[in-house]
């Protein structure tokens, strides 16, 4: 996350009124010529890390746990990776503010239109929708939504749209090996992982 800077908001007539009334108390002022500089809006990045195989993922939720255990709003989405019986209402909580979110399928989706796989995704992104919507998170880690992407169970058109409304504070990191190039275009930073060894 960056931040943006701005000048102090006081106005120079408030400056010149402190500055005559700390001379009739015989003090000098020590405010310095130049006004400071400070903090006013986060801004987020949209981060891709992508390889040619799965498995540029370890090194994201690494980064996930330490922004959570630094106080921060995290979610960690896997829109592929089934087996635990999630889904939105039983999202697991790591770390205190780390979320962690799964489809509510009995396996892992590796093909299109797997029994219930639709319907278990759909619920998922709807809910990334919501927090891309809301700005309610700082970070939004979306694992393997290209392939999701390639498999038709997320539309394209619906995720730069998501990606674009995002609020201006958020950061949102995109892993996998299938990333569209129009989620790459927009990106603020890309890693591609060439080796897994």
């Amino acid at each position: 996350m960056t931040a943006s800077l701005t000048s102090s908001h006081r106005t120079p007539e408030s400056r010149v009124r402190d500055h005559s009334t700390l001379e009739r108390a015989g003090l000098r002022s020590l405010e310095p010529t130049q006004p400071p500089l400070h903090l006013v809006e986060p801004e987020g990045q949209l981060q891709v890390h992508t390889a040619t195989y799965r498995g540029s993922f370890s090194s994201v939720l690494s980064q996930a746990m330490r922004t959570a255990g630094l106080g921060s709003r995290v979610l960690i989405v896997q829109f592929l990776k089934g087996g635990v019986k999630q889904g939105p209402a039983g999202s697991v909580r790591l770390c205190g503010g780390l979320s962690w979110l799964r489809p509510d399928v009995p396996a892992c989706l590796s093909e299109p239109d797997q029994p219930g796989g639709s319907e278990a995704v759909k619920a998922v992104w709807d809910t990334c929708c919501d927090h891309l919507r809301e700005g309610d998170i700082d970070q939004l880690v979306l694992d393997e939504v290209g392939l999701a992407v390639g498999l038709g169970y997320v539309e394209e058109t619906a995720l730069l749209a998501a990606l674009e409304q995002r609020p201006t504070s958020m950061d949102v990191v995109i892993t996998g090996p299938a990333i569209p190039a129009s989620v790459m275009a927009m990106a603020d930073q890309v890693t591609q992982l060439r080796r897994g060894f």
